[in-house]
């Protein structure tokens, strides 16, 4: 069986272009997969706190020495590495703000890549044998020609920090100008529509469950 975790981050429900579109996907991922299981872990519904100098004292202190306040301070961060560690696919649904990811999403980062668990001692990533697609919603578009090319930081950023633990095969699917939804130029529906092929296609990419 096949473990899927969907990391969703717009706070804006049935208006968000990201959500709407992870929706898509997730359906076509459970039509590729009867048997396969979705964790769902939306930042927007339970946002999570950021690190503070309880938490960085916990994290920089060696698992052996660590108090029981400094365990309880890292117990969120060790519930949602094991979320990630126990999952065959992940799934990042995002959209684009000031050209980076939300605040939300960049506190899961900081939670999840931790030494000795996500990240080895010497700098290599422990989080191997995975598949990640990022699902992500921006105003603007930034293909080949566009005056705002060197600005799709969020993507970017997010395969970057994903290759950092270990997870090296990433997919993307960018919806880009999602801005022309909120305009009225298109509806939801016919924007999600122009990246169902892409989204069919990754979504029936089969995982070798590397953990057998």
């Amino acid at each position: 069986m096949t473990k899927l975790l969907l990391v969703e981050t717009s706070p804006r429900g049935e208006a968000s272009v990201s959500r709407t579109m992870s929706a898509r996907f997730i359906a076509e991922w459970q039509a590729a997969h009867a048997d396969g299981e979705i964790v769902t872990r939306d930042l927007a519904k339970d946002p999570l706190p950021y690190v503070t100098m309880d938490w960085l004292g916990a994290y920089f202190t060696p698992p052996q020495a660590l108090t029981e306040d400094q365990k309880a301070q890292l117990a969120l961060s060790d519930a949602l590495v094991q979320e990630l560690l126990d999952a065959d696919e992940i799934v990042i649904s995002s959209p684009v703000y000031n050209y980076n990811i939300p605040a939300a999403l960049k506190s899961w980062v900081d939670h999840i890549v931790r030494k000795g668990l996500t990240l080895g001692f010497d700098g290599a990533g422990l989080v191997t044998g995975k598949k990640a697609k990022l699902i992500v919603a921006s105003g603007g578009s930034y293909g080949p020609g566009s005056p705002i090319a060197d600005r799709n930081i969020a993507p970017q950023y997010l395969r970057l920090i994903l290759n950092v633990i270990g997870i090296t095969d990433v997919s993307l699917i960018h919806g880009e100008k999602a801005k022309n939804v909120d305009m009225g130029e298109t509806t939801m529906e016919a924007f999600v529509d122009s990246y169902a092929p892409q989204m069919k296609q990754l979504a029936a990419d089969r995982h070798v469950n590397h953990h057998a």
